[in-house]
Parts: structure tokens; C-alpha cells; sequence
């Protein structure tokens, strides 16, 4: 049929053409052959528009996707389930919509994804259920969720499942030794694009000059300038004894409250389900980034693992073991995150450490770097 419609739109002037020759050669009224080009044309716009309405890729005959929108389609004997995802180049701070939407025959009892199932990583700002019947009497079950990404660079819509029971005449309801039926969704990947221009530096424009005074000075003029150069001498010193006060007080702040989430984190227990071990990296790596951010001042929640291992390495304070951790403990953790991947509990507790012993660590080095001579740091003998 496809082919068929393709030729008419291919060929449509042409059989106008031959069309209306055609009627010359019958011997009919003027208003007979005015009616009869008039259904030929009508013909040719239908087909033209048939082909327009559905796009179809000449390699595998089948529909193309709208552009900007992610799709997944599965489907399980009489229920399919399509995973929708747009925009599908979101930038950070954009929010995305995912529609899950269930097709079923009459007599399927379905059992909808749970609330927030496998999307734990992103912030929900909206979810809309919604069921209906279309005029065929199948049962159409929708979730559409706002969705906002936490960091930009790769992500993915995790697989869902949805369940079903069938209920019609002579039918299995179930798979032997099962209470229903799985449909499994595929995994949709996407890219949350940057902010931040490539190549763009962190230096920030120079001051502007000094204002022009509203109004002359007076007799006191010379008291004035006297003070505006005394506190322009004391200007620097003062920055500096306060900028490295805030320092030391945002590091140890920082310290302080990484610890706090570890140990809270840590009391609830090694997790044994997938999900549960994937929510337990997440917040581990979410820990190890904000206390990276706070105490050496690096723009950790903002990149990518990439990017901001290749931030960390040019930093004085972080040594080469350091650096090695991090690279090793970033890309396992993404592992889990976004490969899947299911870590023994062996390797749980080991990551778990690991983390433990690099806030130690960083904290006591830090101390030994910036405590007078002669003072031992605090914290060193746990380095």
C-alpha cells in the first residue's frame, strides 16, 4: 500500500496529465469532464497528503521518530508499552518530560510502574496518571512524569516494568510458577548538555575605575585622604587574614558535615537489592562531590566525571593517591549508576571505606599544610 501511495505522489501531475487527455478522447459533456478532472485531482492530493502524514524511511519501511523526541517501544503478546523522553538534548536546568504509555486488549488486568520506579537520580516536579478506552475497547494507561537531571553529561531513563494478568477465555493468566506477566522497557540514554561554554575561563573581568566624588571636598579634605590611604593600606592585609579565616572555617564546615551523611549513610546498612545499591552510590558520590566542592573549592556537581577528574588533577592540594582514588572510585560508582552494573557487598564496604579514608586523609593533609611550623596537624596521626 505504501508503495502504491509512494508512486501516485511520485506520479500525480503526470496521471492529471494523461487523465484529462484521456476525457478529450470521450465524447462527453463539457460538465461530465469538469467533474471527472475534479476527482482525479481530489485523488492526487490525497495521496500527496497520505505520504505526508506518515514519513516512512525507504531502508526499513518504517515510520521516522518525531524529531525531539526519544522513543522505546516493547511489547509483550496483547500489551505494548512506549517510553517517550523529550526534549532529547535537554541542557542542565532544563526540566524533561517522560510519558510511559500501556496498551492493552480487552480482559488484561495491567499493574502500572510504581511511583518514582528507577528514577530515584532525577527530582520529580510533576507526575500525571491517566487512564482511558479507545474505540477499539483496549485499555490505555498513561504516566507522565516532569522530570529535572541533577548533573549534565550522560544520563539514562533506567528500565521499567509493567505487569499484567490475563483474563480472557482460554487464555494462561499467568506464566507457569508466576503471578502475572513482565514487560520489560529498554533503557533510554540521553545527553544533558552543559552550561558552561567550552573553553570558557573562570577569570572574571577587571574592576572598574574609581567613581568621581558627587561633591568637592571641604576643609576636612585632608583627614579624608588621610583615612582613604590608611584603609587602602590595611585593605589587603584585612582580605587576606578574613578570606583565609572563611577558608578554614568552609573546610572544616565541609569536613564536618561530609562525615555527618557518611556516617548516617553507612548506619543504614550494606543494601542488597539493585535499586537499593544504586540510590546507596549516588548519594555515596554525591557525598565525595559536594565535600570536594566546599573544601577545595572545585565545581564537582557541574561536570561530568571526565571533566571534573580532569579539574581535580591540576589541583595543588590533591596528590597523586588522591587523584588515583578518585578516578577509580568515580568510574565504579558509574558503573553502577549507569551500566547497571550490581557490585558484591564485598565491594560495597570496600567503596564505602575507601570514602571514609579519603576525608580523613584530604582533611589531615590540608591541616599539615596550612598549620604553623612546629604545630603538628590535626587529625595527621589518622592520616
Amino acid at each position: 500500500m505504501r508503495r502504491f501511495l509512494t508512486g501516485v505522489g511520485q506520479s500525480g501531475t503526470q496521471a492529471l496529465v494523461l487523465a484529462t487527455q484521456s476525457l478529450r478522447l470521450i465524447r462527453v459533456s463539457a460538465c461530465v469532464r469538469v467533474r471527472l478532472a475534479a476527482l482525479v485531482l481530489a485523488a492526487t492530493v490525497m495521496a500527496g497528503a497520505a505520504l505526508a502524514a506518515e514519513a516512512v524511511d525507504p531502508q526499513t519501511d518504517q515510520p521516522v521518530a518525531s524529531a525531539g523526541i526519544l522513543e522505546k517501544a516493547s511489547e509483550l503478546g496483547p500489551v505494548k508499552a512506549v517510553v517517550r523522553l523529550q526534549p532529547d538534548k535537554p541542557v542542565i536546568g532544563d526540566a524533561v518530560t517522560l510519558t510511559v504509555e500501556v496498551t492493552a486488549e480487552d480482559g488484561i488486568d495491567l499493574l502500572m510502574p510504581e511511583f518514582g520506579q528507577s528514577l530515584d537520580r532525577f527530582t520529580i516536579r510533576e507526575f500525571v496518571p491517566k487512564e482511558s478506552v479507545d474505540d477499539r475497547g483496549r485499555t490505555v494507561s498513561t504516566q507522565r512524569y516532569v522530570l529535572e537531571p541533577p548533573l549534565s553529561g550522560p544520563q539514562s531513563i533506567p528500565p521499567l516494568m509493567i505487569e499484567f494478568v490475563d483474563r480472557r477465555p482460554g487464555q494462561r493468566p499467568a506464566p507457569e510458577g508466576e503471578d502475572a506477566y513482565e514487560v520489560v522497557t529498554e533503557r533510554i540514554p540521553f545527553e544533558v548538555a552543559s552550561v558552561v561554554p567550552q573553553g570558557a575561563g573562570d577569570e572574571l573581568k577587571p574592576a572598574r575605575g574609581r567613581l568621581e566624588p558627587l561633591r568637592e571636598p571641604g576643609a576636612a579634605w585632608p583627614w579624608i585622604v588621610a583615612l582613604l590611604v590608611a584603609a587602602l593600606v590595611a585593605a589587603p592585609l584585612a582580605y587576606r587574614y578574613i578570606a583565609a579565616a572563611r577558608v578554614r572555617e568552609r573546610r572544616r564546615t565541609a569536613y564536618e558535615v561530609a562525615r555527618s551523611r557518611l556516617d548516617a549513610l553507612l548506619a543504614r546498612g550494606i543494601p542488597a537489592e539493585p535499586q537499593a545499591i544504586d540510590a546507596f552510590f549516588v548519594e555515596l558520590t554525591a557525598i565525595i562531590r559536594r565535600y570536594l566542592e566546599d573544601h577545595f573549592e572545585l565545581r564537582a556537581p557541574e561536570l561530568t566525571t571526565e571533566e571534573f577528574l580532569n579539574v581535580a588533577s591540576g589541583s595543588p592540594d590533591l596528590n597523586e593517591d588522591h587523584q588515583r582514588f578518585l578516578r577509580d572510585f568515580l568510574r565504579r560508582a558509574d558503573m553502577v549508576k549507569f551500566a547497571r552494573f550490581i557490585p558484591s557487598s564485598a565491594d560495597i564496604e570496600s567503596a564505602a571505606s575507601a570514602a571514609s579514608r579519603f576525608l580523613d586523609q584530604t582533611r589531615a593533609a590540608t591541616h599539615a599544610a596550612h598549620a604553623p611550623s612546629g604545630v603538628p596537624a590535626q587529625g595527621a596521626a589518622h592520616a
